[in-house]
């Protein structure tokens, strides 16, 4: 007589447990998330909170409802202007940053430790000097009757004295001498981690100097640059005080024209808009820097595998 057998019924598994709720049932992650929470809160209240306040404040009409007027305005007429001045004071000053730090960070990294300590020092120490005391410095320095055109007229210096105030060479100056440091302190960082032996490899391959700078120092290095270039370059957009100071009419910055429409005109919505346009510029200015990252690092790993 046959037996029949019964296979038995497979156990039904219960259902997955998400990963987030695994993640919250740990005791670590529920400490780590109360831990965070102060922080969490201090930036929105202090950073979402008017960044948000702003952009609806910039979208609102002078008789209620949403507009993109003010967004217009900002691209259009003097407003327009002074967006392209500002974008290009900030480009200049980045560039002469850029060659300035670099000769500056280069020279730094050849002397002994010593020495870099003190140069560094000397190139840090004025940063923590009040920006409006520097931006006077340089009105005294670049004067008329300053240092500067007195030095040039005693040397009898051609076309000397020199009108380098109240323009667009005077709020250069000024803005580079700012952000100086910034230039310095990331280029050195990079400077200083270069194996030389790789110049020196290089040279006793027969390369000369401008094919070790070219070919071997400035792709190394470059990851630098571009770090303080951009940085350079945000921090200008934003920058009120030396510009205000030491420029003229044709050198008004956005930053200036915040102010004046703040306290002046009293129009909060087009100055809010100016300030998106700004956060904007910001974004771009961080958005171009993380494509050149990865543009660079695809070129080097093509270039390790070639």
């Amino acid at each position: 007589m046959a037996v029949l057998t019964t296979k038995p019924a497979p156990a039904v598994a219960p259902p997955p447990v998400s990963r987030l709720r695994r993640a919250l049932s740990e005791r670590r992650t529920r400490f780590g998330l109360l831990n965070a929470t102060p922080v969490v809160l201090y930036l929105l209240i202090l950073f979402v909170y008017p960044i948000f306040s702003t952009l609806l404040l910039s979208l609102k009409g002078e008789k209620g409802g949403w507009t993109l007027h003010w967004y217009a305005d900002a691209f259009q007429g003097a407003n327009w202007e002074i967006l392209l001045t500002t974008l290009r004071i900030s480009a200049e000053t980045s560039l002469l940053s850029l060659v300035v730090g670099f000769v500056l960070a280069s020279a730094v990294t050849r002397l002994k430790p010593l020495w870099a300590g003190l140069v560094m020092l000397v190139v840090i120490v004025p940063h923590f000097i009040s920006a409006l005391v520097r931006t006077y410095g340089w009105i005294i320095l670049l004067g008329e009757h300053g240092v500067v055109n007195n030095v040039l007229t005693d040397l009898h210096f051609p076309g000397a004295p020199f009108q380098l105030l109240y323009n667009e060479v005077g709020v250069v100056i000024g803005t580079t001498s700012v952000m100086l440091p910034y230039t310095v302190l990331l280029l050195y960082a990079v400077m200083r981690g270069v194996d030389r032996r790789l110049l020196a490899a290089a040279a006793g391959m027969g390369a000369g100097r401008v094919t070790i700078f070219r070919r071997v120092y400035l792709p190394l290095v470059a990851p630098g640059l571009v770090n303080a270039g951009v940085l350079c370059f945000i921090l200008c957009l934003g920058y009120y005080l030396t510009p205000a100071l030491m420029g003229g009419p044709k050198q008004t910055m956005v930053a200036s024209l915040i102010d004046e429409q703040v306290m002046k005109q009293n129009q909060w919505n087009g100055a809010s808009a100016l300030g998106i346009i700004l956060l904007l510029l910001t974004f771009a200015g961080l958005m171009l820097l993380r494509l050149l990252k990865t543009a660079g690092e695809a070129y080097r790993k093509r270039g390790a595998t070639s």
